[in-house]
Formats: C-alpha cells, sequence, structure tokens
C-alpha cells in the first residue's frame, strides 16, 4: 500500500496519512507523495478545498520517520528506493510537503485524530480549518532532543495563538490536549473520534458550495495581507475584490438568491 492515499470526491479532495503502525510518520516516500498531492489540488479546477488525516486512531502524525527521513538527509543511510533518490534529486519536495515556500489556493480542512507532533503539528499549522478528535494531542518536541522545528512553526505558530503559550510549545517541548488546543485557538472543533471526518467533511461540503473564485480570494487576500500595514492591506483587499466582482459567478450567486434557487457556480 502506497504511505500516502488520494483520492477525489466530487468537489473535495481527501488526503491521507498511510502509516499507522508507525504513526504515520513521514518517510520519503510520503514526502514525494504529498508534495504531488498539493499540486494536484492546484491544478485540478474540480477540486475547491482539501482535507487531510491519517489512518487509524492514534496517530494524525508523529512527524519524520527517524529511521529512513533523518538519516537520508545526514548521509547516514544511502539511497535505497525510488523514494529516495527522487527525494534527495529534489529537495523541494521537503518544503512543498509542509507547505512551506508553497502556497495552496484552496482551503484546507485538517481531520486530527490522536498524536499531531513535530512535523505533524508543523503541517496543521499551513491549514485553514482544522477538527480533533477528542484523543489528538500536540507537541513540538525537537528542543528535548536539541533540534528545533524549523518547518514552519517558528515562524507561523507565535501569529495562530498567544506570544507566551506559543513560546511554552516550543521551548518546553511539551504536549497539550486538544481541549487545550481549542482553548488556545490552534483547531475549530474537538469532537469525538467517531465523529471526526463526519465533522471535517461537514465544513469541506460546506466550503465547496460556496463560490469557488470567492473562496480561493479570500484565503489569498488572508494570506497576502498578514503583517502588512493597513494602507497596503486594503490595496491587496481592493485587488482581489475587483477580480471576484467580475466573475460570472458573482453574477449567478446574487441571481440565484433572487430566484430563490441553488447557485450553479462554475469556478469563472
Amino acid at each position: 500500500m502506497p504511505s500516502l492515499l488520494f483520492e477525489k470526491r466530487g468537489h473535495v479532495a481527501y488526503i491521507t496519512f498511510n502509516r499507522p503502525q508507525v504513526h504515520n510518520s513521514f518517510n520519503p516516500e510520503t514526502i514525494v507523495r504529498l508534495s504531488q498531492a498539493w499540486e494536484e489540488v492546484n491544478r485540478d479546477e474540480q477540486i475547491r478545498v482539501a482535507i487531510i488525516t491519517g489512518a487509524g486512531e492514534v496517530a494524525f502524525s508523529a512527524g519524520a520517520d527517524l529511521g529512513r527521513l533523518i538519516p537520508l538527509f545526514t548521509g547516514a543511510r544511502k539511497p535505497d528506493d525510488e523514494w529516495d533518490r527522487r527525494l534527495l534529486a529534489d529537495r523541494r519536495f521537503s518544503a512543498m510537503a509542509l507547505l512551506r515556500n508553497y502556497d495552496v489556493d484552496k482551503p484546507i480542512v485538517a481531520a486530527i485524530n490522536g498524536f499531531c507532533i513535530a512535523g505533524g503539528m508543523e503541517l496543521i499549522q499551513a491549514t485553514d480549518l482544522r477538527v480533533a478528535s477528542e484523543n489528538a494531542s500536540f507537541g513540538l518536541q525537537e528542543v528535548k532532543w536539541a533540534i528545533i522545528p524549523a518547518a514552519g512553526s517558528l515562524a507561523r505558530l507565535q501569529r495562530q495563538i498567544p506570544y507566551c503559550k506559543a513560546m511554552e510549545i516550543l521551548l518546553t517541548g511539551n504536549r497539550i490536549d486538544a481541549q487545550e488546543a481549542w482553548r488556545l485557538g490552534l483547531v475549530n472543533y474537538v469532537v469525538p473520534q467517531s465523529k471526526l471526518l463526519e465533522k471535517a467533511q461537514e465544513l469541506a461540503e460546506t466550503v465547496a458550495a460556496n463560490g469557488p473564485i470567492a473562496v480561493r480570494k479570500i484565503k489569498e487576500a488572508v494570506r497576502r495581507t498578514s503583517g502588512r500595514p493597513l494602507e497596503e492591506a486594503f490595496a491587496i483587499e481592493n485587488e482581489c475584490a475587483r477580480e471576484v466582482i467580475l466573475s460570472e459567478d458573482a453574477k449567478e450567486g446574487p441571481r440565484a438568491f433572487m430566484e430563490k434557487r441553488k447557485p450553479n457556480y462554475q469556478g469563472k
């Protein structure tokens, strides 16, 4: 079985880490396949939202496979299959997989089941909506091993939750549970494990039913205005608004409202 599954159902793409026997840790195959999955989400106009989750009920992802991935990068392990060779041939895969210096212009919903630590927690910070199961836990434990979580967390975490709590997570390496993650605003919802994918699908389908150009431009504007002075931010907002208002979907939406029917958006 592949280490990562990719499936399209209607307007929603489903991405699933498929190594539950090792807590869905990232091996070279996972990194390459995940990079390709993000490219497909961007490329396929039929896809409007992506859901990412992990197989099983124990872990979303425990991050890098310390036996396969890290030794390959340090040179302690020689490449022994096509995935090793592809990853070493193009180191951009590592950044793309964790959405560092690579933007997906469609919303991503994380369905977080169980352990979400190290690279797993770094990845979810690049998603837009997050649902956690009651047994989920979060942590960046790299500092305990004298390394740092440099796949996005040093830049993102203190922008997403209060500064002192971000620093506590980063400096102590201690984990937090799902309820604490919700209290801090790191996740949108905490639900029973049996309802996890259902809630993620509900969010994804709600977003997918909205105007796809408007959805993409909202995400673009929020991303581009982050940290900018208001004057610059308003200019970006105006730019995005102009592109949306000139679309065919912007005509269809109000027309459907007046005719009391479901809109038929074409993404044009």
